[in-house]
């Protein structure tokens, strides 16, 4: 159980939490949301210990492992799965105390804890865990230093998840995640065994894999039982309750102070008017909840172009001279909504550079509408700005010759105000970022806009007004996100990418979270029918053997401690009186010793019947 008993704590004088107080159950999943920069992430760090409090109290019981990901992996020459591996520090620490510990007693702690643990099968743990953030059997042998900072930062997530903290707090973990892999981890939060608390603007993941809301609005917490809609709703009930008592008290306010106005000066009514005014003054004001604008977008409108704007016969397109994709037959209308689906790797990003013009065809045709004009937003673009110069400076550049005026107007279509229009990019928030970028990558009405995981940056409300605004828009969409709220909201055909091959998905995204949870390709004949099961069946043989072998070396060791103590019983000169005491040592050693020989010889008849029985 976490406790937060009137926490307040600030950051560069500005009052974030104030008198705040909420208890978090053990094992529920909460989401914690609220505005951007109204303290969400510094409250992890307060939990962590990292900030002090200046008032109140953190509480979790003794013991309790916190976990979380604070920067992502050293690009170091350890592989994959074993820098997973060794997050669980317990199981780690154990197995090197294994090989050197003399002590029968201790030796039987350390084999029972490591059996406790699940320790046997914490490489298959973290490999499963691997491959669902996107790592394939060969890319967990390779060293850190082979990945990016994203991919490392998958690596990170994997190893935290992992070491299954008591409490797992995660800060927008889906950010550096694609579809598939975001899917994957709502899946093993709903399943994971302790408490956690995410901060993420993803209604997807606070809608299937939390029970709980946090909510953290004008220094206060407030918890909400339920999924984010859930919260939604009963925030918006609320709220127009608060706004409906603050009007009856504006009215009551009013009319009190009509009566003192009229007859403050007439001394037959001057107490009744004093009276009044005292009522005035004990009245309570009703503040309702303080909403975030919706910061609107406002797309500008391309003209209209004859059908198809693009289209791919027999296309095919690669690096280097070798294809990604083959066989292409695509056709793209300017009404047309489409989502990109497929695991990383597989050609979504080579697609795109396709159809934005940054990649040719190899071979095939490829023809596109005379006029037109194609928008591309790509996720690294919000990092390529130039850091040290304004929005302003960024939008005259492109549009030298119109007015400040026109510019500033252009900036405030996309929820850029005034004060921000004339800041340092690096002074502004990831959001502000990616809504300059998307002015940028949109200003010159492009007929056909390519959208490569634009809510990365964007709080749930900046969410809501993109789906608004490209729902209104005229335009073509191609889009790339994990955020399947909005893939629903705004997708009217799916293409899956996957195996060199772009074709149409004919089910909807509802299937195909269930196709990836699955884990499994559909199977079209009795042939692969047979071979998805016998390929499952192999690698937990394979696991469930590695679990006899290190099973029988346990007991190997126990059983060469077993002959020495044996032969030092066995020596007459242990019988001496003189040696009484140590000869008691001793023979309680031994006892200790049969204990845990009876007890690895349990486990490893266990882990045998266990692979009899798959091998059957």
């Amino acid at each position: 159980m976490l406790k937060l008993e009137d926490i307040t704590y600030s950051v560069a004088g500005r009052t974030l939490v104030e008198n705040a107080s909420v208890t978090i159950p053990e094992g529920h999943k909460v989401g914690l949301v609220g505005r951007n920069g109204t303290g969400k992430t510094t409250l992890f760090k307060v939990i962590y210990g990292e900030m002090p409090l200046e008032g109140g109290a953190v509480s979790l019981p003794k013991r309790a492992r916190i976990g979380g990901i604070s920067q992502e992996v050293p690009s170091s020459e350890t592989n994959l799965i074993d820098t997973v591996l060794a997050a669980d520090t317990e199981r780690a620490s154990l197995l090197a105390e294994s090989d050197t510990a003399k002590d029968p007693n201790r030796i039987a702690e350390i084999q029972m804890r490591l059996s406790d643990i699940d320790a046997w099968s914490a490489e298959a743990r973290a490999a499963s865990i691997l491959r669902g953030l996107g790592f394939d059997p060969e890319a967990q042998l390779k060293p850190c230093s082979a990945f990016s900072g994203g991919w490392r930062m998958r690596v990170a997530l994997a190893a935290v998840l992992f070491s299954q903290p008591d409490l797992l707090l995660l800060d927008e973990p889906t950010n550096y995640l694609d579809l598939e892999g975001a899917l994957w981890l709502e899946h093993y939060l709903a399943r994971y065994p302790h408490t956690v608390i995410i901060v993420s603007h993803d209604r997807g993941l606070l809608n299937r894999a939390v029970g709980g809301i946090l909510h953290l609005e004008d220094k206060k917490l407030t918890f909400y039982q339920g999924n984010y809609d859930t919260f939604a709703a009963t925030r918006s009930a609320r709220l127009l309750a608060a706004e409906s008592e603050a009007a009856k008290q504006d009215a009551r306010r009013a009319h009190l102070q009509k009566f003192v106005d009229r007859f403050r000066a007439t001394a037959s009514k001057a107490v009744q008017a004093q009276s009044r005014l005292k009522m005035i003054a004990k009245m309570q004001p009703i503040t309702t909840p303080q909403e975030a604008a919706l910061k609107r977008f406002t797309f500008p409108k391309p003209e209209e172009l004859s059908p198809p704007i693009i289209n791919i016969e027999n296309g095919a397109v690669g690096y280097g001279g070798t294809p990604i994709l083959s066989k292409l037959d695509l056709r793209i209308d300017q009404d047309d909504r489409i989502a990109l689906l497929g695991k990383n790797g597989e050609g979504k990003s080579t697609l795109s550079k396709l159809l934005s013009g940054r990649l040719n065809v190899q071979v095939g045709d490829m023809v596109c509408s005379s006029k037109l004009r194609i928008g591309y937003f790509a996720q690294h673009q919000v990092d390529e700005l130039f850091i040290d110069e304004t929005p302003l400076e960024h939008v005259q550049r492109l549009r030298p010759s119109e007015t400040p005026a026109r510019l500033r107007a252009r900036l405030g279509g996309f929820g850029i105000g005034v004060e921000q229009a004339d800041t340092q990019v690096s002074r502004l928030s990831g959001g502000q970022k990616a809504r300059l970028s998307l002015m940028l990558a949109t200003i010159d009405a492009p007929h056909l806009l390519i959208l490569d995981e634009p809510t990365n940056h964007l709080d749930i409300e900046s969410r809501e007004a993109l789906v608004e605004a490209l729902t209104a828009y005229s335009g073509a969409v191609i889009l790339v996100s994990h955020d399947m709220h909005l893939l629903g909201l705004v997708a009217d055909r799916l293409w899956l990418v996957s195996g060199g091959r772009v074709t149409p998905y004919e089910g909807d995204l509802e299937s195909y979270r269930k196709f990836l949870l699955q884990r499994e390709a559909p199977v079209k004949d009795k042939k692969a029918a047979k071979a998805a099961p016998k390929k499952a069946s192999q690698e937990r043989i394979k696991e469930l053997r590695s679990e006899v072998r290190k099973s029988e070396e346990r007991l190997e060791k126990l059983q060469v401690m077993e002959k020495k103590l044996t032969a030092k019983l066995a020596d007459p000169a242990m019988y001496a009186p003189e040696r009484a005491k140590e000869y008691e040592v001793f023979q309680k050693k031994y006892g200790e010793l049969r204990q845990a020989l009876e007890r690895a010889e349990e486990l490893w008849l266990k882990a045998q019947d266990k692979l009899e029985k798959a091998q059957s």
